[in-house]
């Protein structure tokens, strides 16, 4: 009965090509925008920490060239602790940003955190001088970012229709990877031309914009939207059952039966192996390029952005694909996980390695390209996978899964800051990459064994009756939600 309605009320919408008339398309667009400019804010700085730590040249009134030395004299390890500072206070909200998004709604508390991140960009040239303050600025800055992800899991939970949700996520998940892949070039060129300076005012001005376009457009949930049309929104609710927020909100969170599962371990143990190898990438690939093969800062910054522009593009096409098979029965949710993630994370193990051994410019940037460009694959598994084990903790568990997951920014920089020395070797940066294709083979084993693609026991008393998408292979669920 509830797949006929459905039906029914699919047939009723306007064509997919007219996104414009579908509300839940406009929320996927206002959301990639939000991530392309959340990692613009946490990604400039390690290309402007490459020109404020470059030797600048100063030309006398006799036309004589001097070298002046660099703006800020910070070592490798200083780096290290300065690229990892955002990452410092972003490990402290990601359960709370879920917490809180479940509680109030992912539309402020994703907005929120944006715009602030936005504003202390705005001012971070005032207080580079001083280290303290520059670190300062970032943790806060990271505080505020740690609310995205999980505070966005708690939208797609009242917006994204089962057979939807990799599709919808996966495209806005995509802004993070455009926003990197303009982040990197763009930084460069306004260092260039501007001084480093204006990186900062130009990403926290276009970061505020943003901010007050989506207050205007997006409602934290369909039925708040005076804009979407009668067939859509009951299009939504059909697909997920919808219970009122009264009711919902009388369950108490299962957290001891979260922090026991199989299921949840096997997303966070992902979400490390995963952002250990972005992060190294995100905040040390310009210094890499410079280091081993002298590029300068716009090279380095255009070809640094290469793998983001791979992912941005992978990303929406596995989501698709991920929806494409389920949808025909091809694979249950479980395999079609389990198979995205183990592809994804084995793929960037090998392109890594070659990275490490690779002996041109040319094969270590195509390698370095499609090590996080195919990683998509893993991220449509395990970044997808709370809404299909438990989607009315969904939030929640992305917020626990993204603490593990911020570590890696908060470790890898300091370790690679040690590892390559001010003399840096390839054998130093060989190492670097040795250790993230280690945690990629381990990330794919355990998600493979221990993974689950079916809703969890502890998360059934808010589940539909009717299972969405035709599938069980879990028997203790069988009975119940099939």
């Amino acid at each position: 009965m509830i797949e006929h309605d459905l039906k029914h009320l699919k047939s009723q919408l306007p064509s997919k090509w007219l996104f414009w008339k579908h509300r839940r398309y406009i929320l996927a667009l206002m959301t990639f925008f939000g991530f392309f400019n959340a990692y613009t804010l946490r990604g400039n700085l390690s290309i402007a920490i490459v020109a404020m730590t470059s030797d600048r040249n100063e030309t006398l009134k006799n036309g004589t060239v001097i070298n002046i030395g660099p703006e800020f004299k910070w070592s490798n390890e200083i780096q290290g602790y300065i690229l990892s500072s955002f990452f410092y206070g972003y490990i402290t909200t990601q359960l709370l940003g879920g917490y809180f998004a479940k509680k109030y709604g992912g539309k402020i508390i994703f907005g929120t955190g944006i715009a602030v991140t936005a504003a202390a960009t705005l001012i971070t040239p005032w207080l580079a001088n001083n280290v303290y303050l520059l670190i300062c600025v970032r943790v806060i800055e990271g505080i505020f970012e740690g609310v995205t992800y999980p505070s966005v899991a708690g939208l797609w939970s009242k917006w994204a229709p089962p057979l939807e949700r990799s599709g919808l996520m996966m495209f806005a998940s995509a802004g993070s990877y455009f926003g990197t892949v303009i982040a990197l070039p763009l930084s460069a060129l306004l260092a260039e031309a501007f001084g480093w300076r204006s990186i900062f005012w130009f990403f926290g001005a276009v970061g505020l914009f943003w901010y007050a376009c989506w207050l205007y457009i997006v409602t934290s949930s369909p039925d708040q939207d005076s804009k979407i049309s009668e067939e859509e929104l009951k299009y939504i609710q059909i697909s997920l059952e919808i219970n009122t927020k009264e009711e919902f909100e009388k369950v108490p969170v299962p957290w001891k039966s979260i922090a026991s599962s199989k299921a949840v371990l096997a997303i966070c143990m992902s979400n490390i192996c995963e952002n250990w190898g972005f992060y190294t990438f995100l905040t040390q690939l310009p210094k890499y390029l410079k280091d081993i093969y002298s590029f300068d800062l716009g090279t380095s910054g255009f070809l640094s952005g290469l793998p983001y522009l791979a992912m941005g593009i992978f990303v929406p096409v596995a989501g698709q694909l991920a929806d494409f098979v389920l949808t025909k029965g091809y694979l249950t949710v479980t395999q079609c996980r389990k198979t995205w993630t183990f592809v994804g994370f084995s793929a960037q193990f090998v392109f890594l390695l070659a990275v490490a051994f690779a002996s041109s410019e040319i094969v270590t940037v195509i390698c370095l390209t499609f090590a996080v460009g195919i990683g998509a694959f893993a991220f449509v598994g395990y970044y997808v996978n709370p809404l299909d084990i438990a989607p009315q903790y969904a939030s929640i568990i992305v917020g626990i899964s993204n603490t593990f997951g911020t570590l890696p920014g908060i470790i890898s920089p300091i370790l690679s800051g040690y590892i390559v020395s001010d003399n840096p070797t390839v054998e130093q940066w060989q190492t670097v990459f040795f250790i993230a294709a280690g945690l990629y083979i381990i990330g794919a084993i355990v998600f493979v064994i221990c993974a689950s693609g079916e809703v969890q026991s502890w998360a059934q008393k808010r589940v539909p009756k009717s299972n969405i998408y035709g599938s069980c292979d879990d028997q203790s669920i069988e009975n119940k939600a099939c």
